[in-house]
C-alpha cells in the first residue's frame, strides 16, 4: 500500500507539502509549530480535507479507504489519551474500539502479553516514550483493516529518538506503512544515527509503479 500527499496545504496551519509512505517502510516528516503536526497527521490519514492538493492511496483518491486503512496515533488534542488515565484504562478503551473483550482483566492480560503488566496502573503520561509508542501502535493494528500508522510527535514526550524509531521500524518490518511526524531536533538526531537509516518522506512524488499486467492492460486500452 502507498499513501501520497500531493501538494496539500491548510491555510497557515500547513504550508504546501508533498510526501509519500508505503508498506514495509518507516519514513519521517518534519512538522513544527503547535498545530502543524496534528494537521498533517489528520490530512495524511484522511480525517481532514486539505485546502489545496489531494491525498491518494494506491493511486486513487478515496478518503473513506484512507480512514479505514490508516490509523492516526497519539495526535495531540485528537487521538492522544489523557495523561492521567491509567495505562490499563487506555488499553481497555482501545480493545473495545477494536471489537475485543475490554474488561480491566482483559486489559491487564493484554499488557502482560507485551511485558508491561508492571505499569498497568500507571498514568499513561508517566510511561516511558518508547513503551508508549509500542503500546499505542500495537493497539492501533488490532483494528480491522489497519495497514498503516501515522504517529504524531513522539519526540514531544522526551527520551532518545532512536528508541521509538526502532519500534516504528519493527512495525514496518511487519508490513505496516509507517509515517512518523516529528520536529527538527529529533530529525537531526535520527540523521546523525546513520545505522537507523532514517529517511525523510517529503519531496517530489514519483509516479505510482504499476504491476506489469496493469501496464499491459493500459497499453491495450490505448490501442483501442
Amino acid at each position: 500500500m502507498r499513501v501520497a500527499l500531493h501538494e496539500v496545504s491548510k491555510g497557515r496551519a500547513l504550508p504546501t507539502t508533498s510526501l509519500e509512505f508505503h508498506s514495509g517502510a518507516v519514513r519521517y516528516a518534519l512538522a513544527e509549530t503547535e498545530q502543524r503536526p496534528t494537521v498533517l497527521g489528520l490530512i495524511a490519514s484522511g480525517r481532514m480535507k486539505p485546502e489545496t492538493g489531494h491525498v491518494s492511496i494506491d493511486g486513487a483518491t478515496d478518503a473513506k479507504a484512507l480512514r479505514r486503512t490508516v490509523a492516526l496515533v497519539d495526535a495531540p488534542d485528537v487521538s492522544d489519551p489523557h495523561p492521567d488515565i491509567t495505562l490499563a484504562g487506555v488499553v481497555g478503551e482501545e480493545l473495545m474500539f477494536a471489537g475485543r473483550p475490554a474488561t480491566p482483566l482483559h486489559a491487564r492480560r493484554w499488557l502482560t502479553g507485551l511485558g508491561y503488566d508492571d505499569i498497568a496502573a500507571a498514568p499513561i503520561g508517566t510511561v516511558d516514550p518508547a513503551a508508549r509508542v509500542r503500546i499505542l501502535c500495537e493497539l492501533a493494528v488490532l483494528r480491522e483493516g489497519v495497514e498503516a500508522i501515522v504517529l504524531v510527535s513522539p519526540d514531544r514526550h522526551g527520551g532518545r529518538p532512536d528508541g521509538w524509531w526502532r519500534i516504528a521500524g519493527e512495525f514496518a518490518d511487519r508490513g505496516i506503512a509507517m509515517l512518523v511526524i516529528l520536529g527538527g531536533s529529533a530529525a537531526v538526531a535520527l540523521e546523525r544515527m546513520q545505522e537507523l537509516g532514517a529517511i525523510n518522506a517529503s519531496g517530489p512524488i514519483e509516479p505510482l509503479a504499476l504491476p506489469q499486467e496493469d501496464v499491459e492492460d493500459a497499453a491495450e486500452e490505448d490501442v483501442r
